[in-house]
């Protein structure tokens, strides 16, 4: 009996000791994907605070909830972590800008721009962000975006009974955007399973999956994204995140269903950048999308990602939608980009692929409309494409300080045309393409770190309208040049 008791005894405390061990192993691995992460994104700040295992737990299941930690990502605005804070913390990027162009306002107008000397300041966008913790088990997230100043235009569409029922309203206030971008509810799980609910970022493309302004060069977000699809894009739904995978198989993982773009917003100047839900009070949820993205982060300072989405009849989210109940607009968006980061080299590729379906019918129903809420502007396109690359190097480098200087000379170059072919039975008809739509463009400049989370840029940039060649000058077009000076911060003001 004694001898039994002994076997047991040493049974549990060889079950303990594993348990231990395994919650170690856990430990290290969690620190080392933070570890690598910060590797890929050296400019971040945020202090990582990372929990050592706890010591054996009477409980199976409590050992479990004490050992499983919170998806880290790295501290970026997303609110994917919970990195740095144990209650709350509060934060947000901001942006200040004075731009000169040598150009006249409307390039829509005749032959294009003719030379012009203007200049102006502006506040893209001043952005608060915070983070709660209720308990273990559920974050709250919000980010609230004040842009160019002030709070814009309202449109009001009337309900009920008498002859304003579905009238439109407008009233004119400061030109500008007041905009909740995120406002979520987290569930942690586990490393490989989270989930979220409530108004969240859509990552497709590189610029809304990494958009605050510390993390491109230039003095503007890259153009060419934004003339494509919403920038930056946020819906309300749910999501599910994680990754998985170790050493040089790991993936970050994003699984999102959301309220679908609307036909309403479809433009043949900014493709789907103008589709997003939002212009009034409530958002349809008639036809819902699906998004999704995957990121590899094996090798350090690499991320190279892919994201997709789909909505199956953007008609259906119209605020008119018996304009177009007899067809199908399905709406696809493609993307793929990859980044690399080391001591000396930042570099960064995309390219964005969006087609949208039936688009002929679209363009039919949309000139029959009477609504002033919504300009009209078609033929919108069957596809449209926007790809480009930048690269700065980190001269810095080169100064023996006691402080590292970053200090980044960097070339970017653009494509992007929201009119890249449309449909054949627009082109059938006799319907052509906008050549003004395709530009192509270039941008120099310096991007100077003063403090890991503030940065001074200046840059040029040109664009040439009208061509899709990198090194064309003798399109029929003038071309566009500005010259910007900018100062950026991300951060984390508090935290407890």
């Amino acid at each position: 009996m004694a001898s039994c008791l002994l076997v047991h005894a040493q049974d549990s405390t060889l079950n303990s000791k594993i348990d231990s061990l395994l919650r170690r192993v856990e430990f290290l691995e969690r620190q080392q994907a933070v570890i690598r992460q910060q590797q890929q994104n050296p400019l971040r700040d945020t202090v990582v605070v990372m929990t050592p295992p706890p010591p054996p737990a009477e409980s199976p299941a409590m050992a479990h909830d004490e050992a499983e930690g919170d998806v880290q990502k790295g501290p970026k605005m997303h609110h994917d972590e919970n990195l740095g804070y144990t209650r709350y913390r509060i934060g947000g990027y901001g942006e200040m800008l004075y731009t000169h162009r040598d150009y006249s306002y409307n390039r829509w107008a005749g032959d294009g721009v003719y030379r012009m000397s203007r200049s102006a300041v502006s506040i893209p966008r001043f952005v608060l962000a915070g983070d709660y913790s209720f308990s273990r088990w559920f974050k709250l997230g919000a980010e609230i975006e004040f842009e160019a100043g002030g709070v814009g235009t309202e449109w009001e569409q009337e309900t009920g009974s008498g002859s304003e029922n579905g009238e439109l309203e407008t009233e004119w206030e400061k030109g500008g955007e007041v905009a909740i971008e995120q406002f979520h509810l987290t569930v942690p799980f586990m490393r490989q399973l989270n989930l979220r609910m409530g108004h969240v970022i859509v990552p497709v493309g590189i610029t809304n999956a990494h958009h605050e302004p510390v993390f491109f060069f230039g003095t503007s977000r890259p153009e060419g994204e934004s003339y494509i699809i919403p920038n930056t894009w946020h819906e309300t739904g749910i999501e599910l995140f994680g990754e998985f995978g170790h050493g040089h198989s790991e993936f970050d993982y994003d699984l999102l269903l959301v309220n679908g773009l609307t036909v309403d917003g479809m433009d043949k100047y900014k493709y789907l950048g103008g589709a997003k839900q939002g212009l009034f009070e409530e958002d349809l949820f008639s036809c819902p999308a699906l998004a999704a993205r995957l990121d590899y982060k094996g090798v350090p300072g690499l991320r190279i990602g892919a994201s997709y989405y789909w909505c199956s009849d953007a008609g259906k989210n119209s605020n008119y939608p018996h304009y177009y109940s007899s067809f199908k607009v399905p709406v696809r968006v493609f993307s793929a980009d990859a980044q690399y980061i080391n001591k000396w080299v930042t570099a960064r590729a995309n390219i964005l692929h969006g087609n949208v379906g039936n688009t002929d019918k679209l363009t039919r129903a949309t000139l029959g409309r009477t609504s002033k809420a919504y300009s009209g502007n078609v033929p919108v396109a069957k596809y449209g494409v926007s790809y480009g690359a930048e690269a700065g190097l980190n001269v810095g480098n080169f100064f023996n300080t006691k402080k590292p200087l970053r200090i980044y000379p960097f070339a970017r170059y653009e494509y992007y045309n929201p009119q890249e072919k449309l449909d054949d039975a627009l082109t059938s008809v006799g319907t052509v393409t906008d050549d003004r739509c395709q530009v192509s463009m270039w941008t120099f400049g310096v991007n100077w770190y003063a403090l890991p989370y503030l940065v001074f840029k200046v840059d040029w940039s040109t664009h040439h309208v009208g061509t899709r060649k990198p090194f064309d000058w003798s399109s029929d077009y003038k071309s566009e040049n500005d010259f910007s000076i900018a100062v950026a911060y991300t951060v984390w003001y508090s935290k407890k």
